[in-house]
């Protein structure tokens, strides 16, 4: 059974301002997440129940809601500035 993957605000904003290409491919990874939660080269946060998925210079932080099957994006950025 797929997951549901929600955006928050904050993180759909970020998303609508970056450049069209990497927009783009980020979307791409993003909805393949619903298949897959924890793809090859996803990595947990330390200190967060959250995980990261690189999309070349871009991360996309995420966390997993196991028992509701949801998959919930909350930030996304250049990886000089998404952790912060």
């Amino acid at each position: 059974m797929p997951y549901e993957v929600l955006l928050k605000r904050s993180a759909e904003r970020e998303l609508s301002n970056l450049p069209r290409a990497p927009h783009d491919r980020i979307v791409k990874r993003i909805s393949r997440l619903g298949s897959a939660a924890r793809p090859a080269g996803a990595v947990k946060l330390q200190g967060q129940d959250a995980y990261r998925i690189r999309v070349g210079d871009y991360r996309v932080l995420y966390v997993v809601d196991d028992a509701r099957r949801r998959i919930e994006v909350i930030a996304v950025g250049h990886r000089r500035e998404v952790y912060r």
